[in-house]
């Protein structure tokens, strides 16, 4: 019997070549212990590929694990977020091919957590207002976000899986 609670989140693949979507369906099944069939649909931002999300529950953590595990394929771009739940803090990940994995925590209305150990470390290695800037930007993972942001407005309407673990 597991200790762990339950959560919920969502995967976003922003683009993935068709050759590789099943495998990103295996890495999320394998995961979190349920069938993801995805609703692929064209990926306008990147001609050729495809896109999907699904949302999932499942145990407090899964969603590191999904990050993971979705890492095996370099050239998918994705997110992978999970809502905070009793005593955690929620998670979000992002991945882009050129620029690879940022972590942060989110709080309840999804914004990044930024911790007091974090900002003083900002604050010891900057050597300027610019240079503090950067590195909260960083922190924010506002590299990740342009990178993104062009294939999650593609996205905009696009159908959603559910995902459900029992048990």
């Amino acid at each position: 019997m597991s200790t762990r609670g339950n959560t919920q989140g969502v995967v976003y693949v922003h683009s993935s070549p068709s050759a590789v979507c099943p495998h990103v369906e295996w890495a999320i099944s394998g995961t979190l212990g349920v069938r993801a069939e995805l609703r692929w649909t064209a990926q306008p931002a990147a001609p050729g590929q495809l896109r999907a999300e699904c949302a999932w529950t499942g145990e407090q953590g899964a969603g590191a694990k999904l990050a993971a595990a979705l890492r095996a394929w370099p050239m998918i771009r994705f997110e992978v977020t999970e809502e905070p739940s009793e005593g955690v803090d929620g998670e979000r990940f992002c991945y882009a091919p050129a620029l690879g994995l940022w972590h942060a925590r989110t709080g309840a209305n999804g914004d990044i957590v930024v911790g007091e150990d974090q900002l003083r470390a900002v604050a010891a290695a900057a050597r300027g207002g610019e240079s503090f800037a950067f590195k909260v930007d960083e922190l924010l993972g506002a590299s990740w976000d342009e990178a993104l942001e062009p294939y999650r407005r593609a996205g905009d309407g696009a159908p959603v899986t559910w995902l459900h673990r029992v048990g």
